[in-house]
């Protein structure tokens, strides 16, 4: 007969198996650089101090943050600038590492973070197409199959094959939209890059998005518009000072 220490682990195991995104009393820091003052020779007589307290001199992003996030779930994440947000989506990325605690994500990641990362900007609009889904996880096969798919929800028409550089914010953020939809991902992270375009654009990446959503598949966005957060997502959490403040389900 299974025990109940047993029981509760299994069961444990696998509730957690229904979650694409674990949190588990996280705390990321970076560290505080300061200016030398007094000169090389005041510093070289007080190193021994002035050693100890650049290492101590830490900005503490994220502080024991703990969430949880269901497979097919919609989750906002708000907070004012400075909060965490954005570290707390490159952890999920798997672009930073957390110092302390457990990031647990599973499933196939395509994070939208910033305008143009992954983009060479010397490089076409067509060639950074391919480029960015390759570095998103797509074979140079799987990616050059859909690039007529990419292209046309893009809608760049002639600047399609002119370098990146001469792009304005909402076409590459038309680019990056496109090329991340058609990856396949199992968790899409978008980070404000909404914001940013045209309106009829931004209406079809919302309708995008709630065919990802109908289909079963994560997503986590960050945005300040509450309104447009309560109307598309499942749950919202709100982080300040890097910690979780508030966490409610909108009335839809």
């Amino acid at each position: 007969m299974m025990s109940l220490t047993k029981a509760h682990s299994l069961s444990e195991k696998v509730d957690n198996q229904e979650k694409s995104v674990i949190f588990d009393d996280v705390w990321k820091y970076y560290p505080l650089y300061h200016q030398i003052t007094g000169g090389i020779k005041h510093f070289l007589i007080n190193m021994p101090a002035a050693v100890k307290q650049m290492k101590e001199s830490k900005f503490w992003a994220v502080n024991g943050l703990s969430f949880e996030v269901d497979k097919g779930e919609v989750l906002g994440i708000m907070g004012p600038n400075g909060a965490g947000k954005s570290t707390v989506m490159a952890m999920i990325a798997g672009v930073i590492k957390p110092s302390k605690g457990k990031v647990i994500v599973r499933g196939r990641v395509a994070p939208l973070l910033e305008l143009g990362a992954g983009f060479h900007h010397d490089l076409t609009g067509r060639e950074n197409a391919v480029l960015n889904g390759i570095l998103l996880g797509m074979t140079k096969q799987e990616i050059m199959a859909r690039l007529d798919q990419v292209l046309a929800f893009a809608e760049l028409g002639e600047f399609i094959d002119q370098p990146i550089r001469t792009y304005s914010t909402g076409m590459m953020a038309r680019l990056g939209f496109s090329v991340a939809v058609h990856t396949d991902p199992e968790i899409l992270l978008v980070d404000e890059i909404l914001a940013v375009g045209d309106e009829s654009f931004q209406r079809k990446c919302f309708a995008k998005m709630n065919e990802f959503k109908e289909r079963g598949i994560t997503i986590i966005l960050i945005s300040h518009d509450r309104t447009t957060m309560e109307r598309f997502c499942d749950r919202i959490i709100e982080i300040k000072d890097g910690k979780l403040a508030n966490t409610y389900k909108p009335q839809h």
